[in-house]
């Protein structure tokens, strides 16, 4: 009995072992998600200043503040409203092309626009050095 439970124990540890990178990207793609989701609805508000102050260092670096707000002013505002996003994938990973290794965690929505009855948008968070959630990147096809 007593080998059996010793048996038991050390299975249930590999298992948790095993389980714990699984749980820690499951972490880290909900913290992302909700960050994106507080990132966009700045971005639904016209607030495009605001997002990039919010937005991560490498996409301040990439992009000056004016030329964000323009571009996506020119971009968003003939979409119109969001009438409805819902998640579709979110894939943790720590390379990107054409970034630093890093954690990030790349999410698509499917959203609908009052001018665009679909879309995908791609929004990508970058964990910083202090844990918080940035996005990186923001794509709408």
């Amino acid at each position: 009995m007593k080998n059996l439970s010793a048996r038991l124990l050390a299975a249930l540890l590999i298992v948790l072992v095993a389980s714990f990178p699984a749980v820690a990207a499951d972490a880290n793609v909900s913290a992302a998600t909700l960050a994106s989701e507080a990132w966009l609805a700045e971005i639904d508000q016209a607030r495009y200043a605001e997002s990039w102050d919010d937005a991560a260092k490498v996409f301040r670096d990439a992009v000056p503040k004016s030329a964000w707000a323009t571009q996506a002013k020119a971009v968003r505002d003939p979409l119109g409203a969001v009438l409805h996003r819902e998640l579709k994938t979110a894939r943790f990973t720590h390379s990107l092309p054409g970034a630093p290794d890093g954690d990030y965690v790349v999410i698509q929505y499917d959203t609908q626009f009052a001018q665009k009855a679909h879309a995908v948008e791609t929004v990508t968070p970058q964990k910083d050095a202090s844990g918080a959630w940035h996005v990186s990147g923001y794509y709408i096809r």
